[in-house]
This record gives structure tokens, sequence and C-alpha cells, in this order.
């Protein structure tokens, strides 16, 4: 896993309006969900007004730096990569836990 952390800006953002009134939402909202749907994006979303945060599965930074290129929000400069840092997951919530044997 890695994560992937991302800024918004460049000179077509609009920062009088919000995420998903900016130009373009639609078509990088489309791209994000089938990234997610693929399992290729495990989590994703904005952490602050400027910064967004990837939680990916993929096999090497160079992948990831591939995949996000088709973003229509990366191509336009509206999101850049920061940084891309591996992710070593030690800790995870069951997907189902069984009840407990003491009822």
């Amino acid at each position: 896993m890695f994560l992937v952390e991302e800024v918004r800006g460049g000179e077509r953002w609009d920062w009088s309006r919000g995420f998903r009134e900016q130009e373009g939402w639609d078509e990088h909202a489309v791209y994000m969900d089938a990234l997610a749907e693929d399992g290729f994006v495990v989590l994703g979303g904005p952490l602050d007004e400027r910064n967004v945060l990837l939680v990916v599965e993929a096999e090497s930074e160079e992948a990831i730096r591939d995949r996000l290129a088709a973003d229509p929000w990366i191509g336009s400069g509206m999101l850049a990569i920061e940084r891309i840092r591996p992710w070593t997951v030690l800790l995870r919530r069951a997907a189902h836990r069984p009840e407990s044997p003491r009822g």
C-alpha cells in the first residue's frame, strides 16, 4: 500500500468555489470512482483546504504516477502529486467479526 499526498491549486483552481463546484468536477469524480471500483484507490478524500490523501493499492510508485496521470484534474494542473510514501499496514479491522463465544 501507498499513501499519496496531493495538493490542490494551480491557475485553474477557483478558491471562491467549493470542491465539488470546481471546473471538471464530474470528470474527475467519474475517474476517481473508477479507480476505487477497480480496487486501486482504497480510501481517499480531502485533508484540509489544500491537501488530499489517497490510500492506494499498487505495485510501485511508478504505477501510481502512471494511473493518476489520467485524472483530468492532474492533467489540468488543478491537482498535483506532492508525495508518495510506501505504507506497511499492520492493523486492519476485520470485515466480519463472529459473535463472542461468551455471549
